[in-house]
């Protein structure tokens, strides 16, 4: 059995260094309590601490950038507004009336406990982008497999899973193509029809994957050991702990001070 290499990683910061476990476990108990707040302060702390690990840590794509600077404001506005609207006003605080409808008022506590909510919803999805934003699949599950001790079988199992997203992205492509090289193009009307005629070969393509992904599995013997040897390996090193610990202390300063 020979030993495992490192999977070398390209330099875009400290994040994509990391042990995705490290990014996952980091996060984790700050995610949970946000659960639990209720007030505004504590969710905007965590909220810009998220931001600034993530714009400090790794270089985003711009697809990255759109997310933190235009979805997730967006989110909470629309969130905020949306529970404004449908809170309570009974469990809200006395407080004065912004905008009244009919026999409908809405009030800046009901704003408050909006702006709250949606604000409690952001924190906890930009603290789970630390380790989605940097961590590439398959890197997590090696790690799964390697320090949780996952069964490899389910591990790989759904490695190969994850691997057939991208593969049904290009084949959809090359039908759509396929459809227009031929004519079948047509207005909103017909696109019910058009979304029909690539099921079916769509699901053709993925029995024909599925049954060379298990044809080259038996080939390498996959799940007649208990152990395998792996090809490559994601370390947990020193640097992951002290970023675990490290922001562990922060997220208990925060809920301290905030």
């Amino acid at each position: 059995m020979t030993a495992a290499t490192a999977i070398p990683v390209a330099r875009r910061g400290f994040l994509p260094g990391l042990n995705p476990l490290a990014k996952l476990a980091a996060p984790l108990p700050a995610m949970v309590a946000l659960v639990f707040v209720r007030d505004i302060g504590t969710p905007l702390a965590f909220l810009a601490l998220a931001y600034a690990t993530l714009l400090a840590g790794a270089r985003l794509s711009a697809r990255g950038l759109l997310l933190l600077g235009v979805v997730v404001p967006t989110a909470v506005v629309v969130v905020g507004l949306g529970f404004a609207v449908w809170v309570d006003p009974a469990g809200a605080a006395p407080t004065t009336e912004v905008m009244r409808i009919g026999g409908w008022a809405l009030t800046d506590g009901a704003l408050s406990v909006g702006l709250a909510t949606g604000l409690r919803l952001a924190a906890i999805m930009t603290l789970a982008f630390i380790g989605g934003l940097t961590t590439a699949g398959a890197d997590l599950v090696r790690a799964l497999v390697q320090q949780l001790r996952v069964p490899y079988r389910i591990g790989y199992a759904a490695l190969a899973a994850i691997r057939f997203v991208p593969r049904f992205g290009r084949e959809l492509e090359l039908i759509r193509q396929a459809h227009r090289v031929r004519g079948a193009t047509g207005g909103p009307l017909t696109a019910p029809a058009r979304w029909a005629q690539t099921v079916v070969p769509l699901l053709a393509g993925a029995i024909r994957h599925a049954e060379r992904v298990a044809l080259a599995m038996d080939a390498r013997a996959f799940g007649a050991h208990p152990d395998r040897t792996e090809r490559h390996h994601v370390p947990w090193r020193p640097r992951d702990t002290l970023f675990v610990l490290g922001v562990w202390a922060v997220s208990a300063t925060l809920f301290v001070v905030v």
